[in-house]
């Protein structure tokens, strides 16, 4: 007879990740002040544990550790224990990452980390297996000799918490302060051009990372000045990306990072954020190169984000497990014969060909799809053999999806579906972007303050720097397609949020508004990593908010946060990349084109069709009726000429000679 698995506190939550663990025999608490108050009440240390519901090694510690009986009991009997989703609350899992790498010089997930009962960390690490290994003494081990540490040295443990405390507070200070210059530009560029595999793209070995703002960095500089290396460096690395087991061959959509230098073996999760952020460089590439790879590409992974990964409401879920049936990208793998039982012998072995499928696999005796550089088969045949392939993949038993939608998140996959339907002329992408727009807008934002999460029809936890400038940003793209005044409207009370509730006046950003639950230090990321920092966006939607206003206090904001950054900008470019796009846009003369004609007239049309002709990262884009004023002041004070569309390209509000001929405007913004 089998026991009756009872609930812990964690059933009453609505992240996925946390509800995988409310059937687990550990008395786990979700962040907050029960929590943290029993913590003191009992003078207990605190074991907070924080991960992710895609993440593999957080499932492994799960099964070993906080389903076995025995460690539960250990855990209950000398600790607070509190679980965490790092992509619920970001300052939580910034705060306590930086405590865990200045211990070990390292980190990562699943983060197990010991606090005082006042929030302090004075011990942790990442995975501890169930038994001694590798080095690593065993989960059951940390705890007792936690335990017994709390006991015998206390005054030790207080003084270890307040140092690093200290550290932490200290490490939040940028110390660069700058001037703005193009040679900050020039030097970044020579750093990563150092750094640059010239064999299969990306930067560095194994394990490799797509960085996607770092090569939109690298692709705004070669339209800045025209050096091909530049241009070389982004489409060696999108073209062997494209053609990687990296890429989900059959159904779209990119994995998490490769495990390997060639962009082969990926880590089997799918995230929201590296396909909004990777469809939009795509696209990008796209506009500078005309090759239809890229657009492919581009078209694929929206595609997919609407089929799998989008609620009916218009948001978007956060993530696709790497794992299915236990095993990590069982779901995507394939054997030779299983390609040949759908398409026939003949046809299997041409699609195994191209796609590198052999007998002996190249990856745990199956095969990860990717595109050999031998000639493959007709592009017909091509689509129509992946097709039924995918279809036959989705009657497998499919990766769990992560389906809370989070604002931030939602606010770089919408600018990806908002500028992709503007430039590939795809209405339903725009749409998708509206829907988009309208649902979060509707959902997430009360009483004029964003929310970060939303699930099972409940918002929660108060918005994040990230979550207000990525939004922002996104209605800024959103506007640019639509040229609906509303997005414009909206997206400018969020940056005005951002400017007054999370700036200060030194240009230091903080990753929480003034009025957010107060923790040991305020977090201020200053990095781009997997996705932008939310400092980085904001400065470049302050910079676009000057642009469209002429209102000096958001590029006076934007300067003092870029001169912060500068030496960083130098030294790291890996980890700068946003920033570097932001200090270019504030470096380069802005084309302001402001096009004053009915939205849906052939003549406004084809003004539109030039000024989106190409790649112009530092332009700025409005459309609306003569005379227009009040909500877009670039647009006021503007009148057609002859009754037809006229378009004015200006700069810092100075504008020259207006045109209603789509020939003479390209002269001009050339």
């Amino acid at each position: 007879m089998s026991l009756v698995k009872r609930p812990n506190r964690l059933i009453a939550e609505n992240s996925p990740y946390l509800l995988q663990h409310a059937y687990n025999p550990v008395d786990w608490y979700p962040w907050g002040e029960k929590a943290l108050r029993r913590a003191v009440d009992e003078d207990r240390p605190i074991l907070l544990s924080i991960g992710y519901s895609s993440c593999h090694w957080c499932h492994v510690m799960e099964r070993e550790s906080f389903e076995d009986a025995q460690t539960a009991k250990l855990m209950n009997e000398n600790l607070v224990c509190i679980k965490v989703d790092r992509e619920e609350r970001p300052d939580l899992d910034s705060i306590y990452m930086n405590a865990i790498q200045a211990m070990t010089g390292s980190g990562g997930w699943p983060m197990t980390v010991f606090l005082t009962p006042d929030g302090k960390p004075f011990y942790g690490g990442t995975y501890f297996p169930p038994e001694p290994r590798h080095g690593l003494p065993s989960f059951k081990q940390i705890i007792l000799g936690v335990a017994n540490a709390y006991k015998k040295n206390r005054a030790g443990i207080e003084d270890t918490a307040t140092d690093l405390q200290k550290r932490l507070q200290t490490n939040l200070q940028p110390k660069s302060n700058g001037s703005l210059e193009s040679t900050t530009l020039e030097f970044a560029f020579v750093t990563l051009n150092d750094a640059f595999d010239d064999t299969y793209g990306g930067f560095g070995g194994a394990p490799k990372f797509p960085q996607p703002v770092v090569f939109q960095f690298l692709l705004r500089f070669y339209v800045k000045k025209g050096y091909t290396t530049a241009l070389t460096m982004v489409e060696k690395t999108l073209t062997n990306m494209a053609g990687g087991g990296i890429y989900d061959q059959l159904g779209g959509g990119f994995h998490r990072y490769s495990v390997d230098a060639r962009w082969l073996v990926p880590h089997f999760e799918k995230m929201l954020y590296d396909n909004a952020l990777l469809s939009r460089l795509y696209l990008n590439a796209y506009q500078v190169t005309g090759k239809s790879l890229y657009c492919q590409v581009v078209e694929e992974t929206l595609d997919y984000v609407v089929r799998e990964m989008t609620n009916h409401s218009g948001g978007f879920y956060s993530a696709q497990d790497a794992d299915s049936e236990g095993e990590e990208g069982m779901f995507y793998l394939w054997t030779l014969d299983e390609v040949k039982s759908v398409l026939g012998h003949q046809d299997g072995n041409a699609f195994a060909k191209h796609f590198d499928v052999t007998e002996g696999g190249n990856f745990e005796e199956k095969n990860i799809l990717n595109v050999k550089g031998d000639a493959g088969p007709s592009r017909v045949n091509l689509d129509d053999w992946r097709k039924r392939l995918l279809k036959d993949r989705e009657r497998r038993i499919k990766p769990a999806t992560d389906n809370k939608i989070l604002t931030g998140w939602n606010g770089l996959m919408m600018a990806s579906f908002a500028e992709a339907g503007r430039i590939l002329n795809r209405p339903d992408y725009i749409g998708v972007a509206e829907k988009n727009a309208h649902f979060i807008l509707d959902q997430l934002l009360q009483d004029n303050r964003l929310l970060r999460s939303w699930n099972a029809g409940k918002a929660k936890v108060e918005g994040y720097l990230e979550d207000y400038s990525f939004y922002a940003d996104a209605l800024l793209a959103l506007y640019q397609a639509t040229f609906n005044p509303k997005w414009f409207v909206e997206a400018k009370k969020l940056v005005d949020i951002i400017h007054e509730q999370f700036f200060d006046d030194k240009g230091n950003f903080y990753d929480t508004g003034d009025h957010h639950e107060k923790l040991i230090i305020r977090p201020k990321i200053l990095e781009d990593n997997a996705i932008p920092s939310g400092g980085s966006m904001a400065t470049k939607v302050l910079l676009t908010l000057a642009t469209y206003t002429g209102e000096k206090k958001y590029r006076t904001a934007a300067e003092k946060a870029l001169q912060k950054i500068t030496g960083f900008m130098e030294r790291y470019p890996n980890g700068f990349g946003n920033w570097l796009s932001a200090l270019d846009f504030y470096l380069t003369p802005t084309k302001e084109v402001a096009i004053i004609g009915d939205v849906g007239g052939e003549d406004t049309r084809s003004l539109l069709k030039v000024a989106l002709g190409t790649y112009r990262p530092n332009m700025i884009l409005a459309v609306g009726h003569s005379g227009q004023t009040g909500e877009i002041p670039l647009l006021s004070n503007k009148t057609q000429i002859n009754g037809l569309a006229t378009a004015y390209v200006c700069n810092n509000f100075t504008c020259k000679k207006p045109t209603t001929d789509s020939n003479e405007l390209a002269k001009i913004l050339v």
